[in-house]
C-alpha cells in the first residue's frame, strides 16, 4: 500500500544516499543544504546521484563537512510538487531537479531559492528561463533540446529500419516538454514520409497497453521519447519490446544497456556531474538569473546487437559504422 506521503528521504537502499542533514552541525563553518528532487523509483537514479556527488567532491564539496544533501522522491508526477514543497520548508539552500519534470515542481513550490537543471528538454520554450544567455529568475543549468534530439532521433531510425513506415511515438503526458516534441516528431515524420501512432503514457501502468496498443497498429518499430518515467521504467520497456517484438529508439543509453534496441543522446551521467559547477557558484553567491544555460554538445548513438538479432532485425552497416557503442 502507498504512504500517504510521497516525500522520502532516501537512505541506504541507494548504498548510504543521503548525509544526515545534522551530521554538518557540528563542523566548523557552514553546511551548504542541497535538496535532490526526484520523480519515480528512488533505485533508478543512482548513478545520477553518485555523478552530482563526484561533481561536487571535484569542487571540494565534503558530505557531512561542508554539504548535505537531502533527496525527496515522488513516484508519480501529480505528487511532485508536494515533495518539493517539502525541500522548500527544509529551506535548503539549491535545489536540484535535474529535468523539467522536475523543475515545473520546484519552480511551483519557490520563486526565491535557486532550481538547478542538467537534462532540461526545452528550457525556453516551457518558460523556465527568459533565455539561454540570460535566464532571468532562479532557474538555471543544463539543457539537451529535446526538440531537435526527437526528429533526429527518429531519422537514425528510419536509417536503421529502412522499411519503416510507421512509428509509435510513446510520450509522458505528465513531461512538460512532450507536448512540443510530439509537434516536432509529428514535422520531422511528415519529412520522411513515416505515419505517426502517437501513443500517451502517465504511470508504469499504462505501458502494456501503450504497447498492445502500438502492436495492433502495425507499427514497425516506437520512439520512446525521453522522460522520468521511460527512465525509470527502463527494464520494463526493454520487456515489453521484446514482448510485443517491436524495435525501440530511446533517449537514454540506460535504456539500451536495459536491453532497448538503440539510443541517441547526450551523456546524461556527464551532464549531471556538470550541474555541480551551477551549484558551485550559487552557494559562492552568483545569481542563477546571471548564469547562462549550457548545452549538450556531444550525442552517442547506442545499439545493442543481441537484442537486435532476438528481434531478428539487421541493422544496416552504414548505421553500425556509425555508432559511438555496440552492445553484443
Amino acid at each position: 500500500m502507498r504512504p500517504r506521503s510521497m516525500g522520502l528521504i532516501v537512505a541506504l537502499s541507494l548504498g548510504t544516499l543521503v548525509a544526515p542533514l545534522a551530521a554538518g552541525a557540528q563542523q566548523a563553518g557552514k553546511v551548504h543544504q542541497i535538496g535532490y528532487l526526484m520523480s519515480g523509483s528512488p533505485g533508478s537514479w543512482a548513478n545520477r546521484v553518485e555523478a552530482l556527488r563526484m561533481g561536487l567532491r571535484d569542487l571540494g564539496y565534503v558530505e557531512g563537512k561542508n554539504i548535505a544533501l537531502a533527496f525527496r522522491s515522488a513516484e508519480t508526477a501529480e505528487r511532485l510538487p508536494e515533495v518539493a514543497a517539502d525541500l522548500v520548508r527544509l529551506n535548503v539552500d539549491v535545489i536540484f531537479a535535474t529535468s523539467s519534470t522536475e523543475v515545473e515542481a520546484a519552480r511551483r513550490a519557490t520563486k526565491t531559492i535557486p532550481i538547478v537543471f542538467a537534462t532540461h528538454a526545452d528550457p525556453v520554450g516551457l518558460g523556465h528561463v527568459a533565455s539561454l544567455a540570460r535566464p532571468g529568475g532562479n532557474i538555471t543549468g543544463l539543457s539537451m533540446l529535446l526538440t531537435e534530439l526527437a526528429a533526429k532521433q527518429l531519422e537514425i531510425m528510419q536509417q536503421a529500419l529502412p522499411h519503416m513506415t510507421r512509428v509509435g511515438v510513446l510520450l509522458t503526458s505528465t513531461a512538460p516538454s512532450h507536448h512540443p516534441a510530439s509537434h516536432a516528431v509529428a514535422a520531422a515524420a511528415q519529412q520522411l514520409g513515416v505515419q505517426v501512432l502517437t501513443v500517451p503514457v502517465r504511470t508504469p501502468e499504462d505501458l502494456d497497453g501503450a504497447f498492445a496498443m502500438m502492436a495492433r497498429g502495425r507499427v514497425n518499430g516506437f520512439l520512446a521519447v525521453a522522460s522520468p518515467l521511460t527512465r525509470s521504467q527502463r527494464a520494463l520497456l526493454a520487456e515489453l519490446a521484446l514482448k510485443y517484438r517491436l524495435a525501440g529508439m530511446f533517449g537514454t543509453k540506460e535504456n539500451v544497456e536495459a536491453g532497448g534496441l538503440m539510443s541517441y543522446a547526450p551523456d546524461l551521467v556527464d551532464l549531471t556531474q556538470r550541474a555541480a559547477t551551477y551549484i558551485d557558484k550559487i552557494l559562492k553567491g552568483v545569481k542563477p538569473a546571471d548564469l547562462p544555460v549550457e548545452q549538450a554538445s556531444k550525442y552517442e548513438l547506442i545499439i545493442n546487437l543481441k537484442t537486435a538479432k532476438t528481434l531478428g532485425i539487421t541493422i544496416p552497416r552504414s548505421v553500425l559504422l556509425r555508432a559511438d557503442k555496440i552492445l553484443e
